[in-house]
């Protein structure tokens, strides 16, 4: 992260990477989610939801560790993290928004935004890969920028009001893009309009130490994993945890 990043994310809680994905991958990606003629997503974001993509081919894998987010990942959770779970999200013009949730206040120990000593530490933090083109015109991901640091509990008007209140920000996030987010920001989803499917595939990051789910989540089965994706595979614990920036990756 440079100098700018740092200040973004530590201001607004996100940061919207463009152009993490080239456009050959990004053809894969939805290649292969079309073949898998998915039941078409329905009115609320919970039946809009698909897993077990890790099992679809190397492409998806390669997202785990993918060269544009490593470096985030690291400043943000520091070395040794790993893959808490992880789903995507697929709407369809008239999916309903997803209630806003998270945030500093109350505080959840697993979902967490902490500044010591000169550097950030986060719980639970997401790594959102956009298929397609999601923003203030069509839906998608929306937060209360700042609020994974508020003192105060989001009010139920804000809440009630949702993506139509002035403190609730839809970001433009171009298909190919990455929205990294910590899940202390009160965020949710905005209802989507857009004639296109929302096509967006999360992958949720923990410290070494903690897990937020209680499954650990299983590598796929016949996708060859490099030796760094096997790391974020390995269940909770701190002690000798190894480094995912010194394992060979193939």
């Amino acid at each position: 992260m440079n100098e700018e990043e740092r200040y973004l994310f530590d201001l607004r809680g996100y940061l919207v990477v463009e152009g993490a994905l080239s456009t050959v991958e990004l053809s894969e990606l939805n290649r292969l989610m079309d073949s898998r003629e998915l039941t078409p997503p329905g009115d609320d974001t919970l039946s809009a939801r698909f897993g077990g993509f890790l099992e679809w081919g190397q492409v998806y894998c390669e997202l785990l560790d993918h060269e544009r987010i490593m470096p985030y990942m690291e400043a943000i959770l520091g070395d040794g993290f790993r893959l808490d779970h992880y789903y995507g999200i697929y709407m369809r013009a008239g999916t309903e928004s997803l209630r806003l949730h998270g945030g500093s206040t109350p505080y959840d120990p697993p979902e967490y935004y902490h500044f010591r000593d000169g550097r950030m530490y986060n719980g639970l933090t997401v790594a959102a890969w956009n298929l397609t083109d999601t923003g203030p015109a069509v839906g998608g991901f929306c937060a209360v920028p700042g609020s994974h640091k508020a003192n105060y509990a989001c009010p139920e008007s804000i809440r009630t009001a949702h993506a139509a209140h002035e403190a609730v920000v839809v970001p433009e996030a171009p298909a190919g893009s990455v929205v990294i987010f910590t899940e202390a920001l009160t965020h949710g989803t905005a209802a989507w309009t857009a004639e296109y499917q929302r096509r967006s595939l999360l992958f949720k990051y923990s410290p070494g130490q903690q897990s937020w789910s209680a499954n650990y989540t299983q590598p796929p089965k016949d996708v060859q994993l490099t030796a760094r994706q096997k790391l974020l595979f390995e269940p909770p614990y701190f002690n000798s945890r190894s480094s995912l920036f010194e394992e060979e990756q193939g």
